[in-house]
């Protein structure tokens, strides 16, 4: 199987002088200067990234972190986890979840739309949290009259609270490690 990379992400924190005990983190070699903390938007993976110098990113900017050429990021120092983010980093974590789960629509809609049973006593969509068995049936029962279109569309049909809000939810629970399971994150 092809390994996949992230090819955008989010700034989380902009770490102008790097971060302290970067050395000690057994990370040492790499010159110091800023560095930043992000989200990627495909797979949600927690990276660390060294920036240009000169250039003073923040919090929520989109910079391309894949394989070519680079605007803003030199080096991808490595994937961290959630626990290695600095306090600003984990405070601005739900909004940027919040705002790739809008753009990503069609792909999150079309998981509504195609979810399956993990095992034989739990779906799916009863670990996204706020959908236990009633709201479960209300989808699988909607998407089989037809699928869903939108966020809208799948909230007027099943009455579901803020679909966005409940995958902002989850993913935050898969990176905080909470969770057995893993709908959209990838283990670090």
């Amino acid at each position: 199987m092809e390994k996949r990379y992230e090819e955008y992400a989010y700034v989380l924190d902009f770490l102008p002088h790097g971060r302290p005990g970067l050395r000690a983190a057994g990370r040492a070699g790499y010159r110091a200067g800023a560095l930043i903390q992000c989200i990627g938007e495909e797979f949600f993976t927690l990276l660390e990234a060294l920036v240009k110098e000169g250039l003073i990113l923040k919090a929520g900017d989109r910079v391309y972190v894949g394989k070519a050429s680079r605007e803003a990021v030199t080096y991808i120092i490595g994937r961290v986890g959630y626990e290695e983010l600095t306090g600003a980093a984990k405070s601005e974590l739900p909004s940027v979840i919040t705002r790739i789960a809008l753009n990503r629509e069609e792909w999150f809609v079309n998981f509504f739309n195609t979810a399956r049973a993990i095992t034989p006593r739990m779906h799916a969509l009863e670990l996204v949290p706020g959908i236990g068995k009633k709201y479960m049936w209300q989808v699988i029962n909607e998407r089989e009259r037809r699928p869903f279109e939108s966020y809208e569309d799948l909230q007027k049909r099943t009455e579901l609270p803020s679909p966005v809000k409940l995958i902002t939810k989850r993913v935050m629970e898969e990176l905080e490690g909470d969770s057995k399971y893993r709908l959209f994150t990838r283990e670090h």
